[in-house]
């Protein structure tokens, strides 16, 4: 779950109790990817950006292309995860 203060926040299923050790987190394989943080794409921000620039992402069937739309028109594709900083896309307008 993405929260407004753009945390990526991770709850159990059916209890809905949330997970916050890092260990269960990150052993997680993602059937579906539609937020804008968490530290699998913690590389789709540009540098110097505010966390609105990024408005949506959606994650391949295959699970290993990340698109992404912004506010300035742009279509960017990532490979997915993408936990570095500032990695390189390929943009679309």
């Amino acid at each position: 779950v993405s929260s407004g203060d753009y945390t990526h926040r991770v709850f159990a299923v059916p209890s809905g109790s949330r997970v916050e050790k890092p260990e269960i987190v990150d052993k997680i394989t993602w059937a579906d990817w539609t937020s804008v943080v968490g530290p699998e794409v913690l590389g789709i921000w540009p540098k110097d950006s505010p966390n609105a620039d990024v408005n949506c992402t959606h994650l391949s069937h295959h699970g290993n292309a990340l698109a992404t739309g912004d506010d300035f028109g742009y279509v960017k594709l990532f490979d997915f995860p993408c936990r570095e900083k500032h990695v390189r896309s390929s943009d679309f307008i």
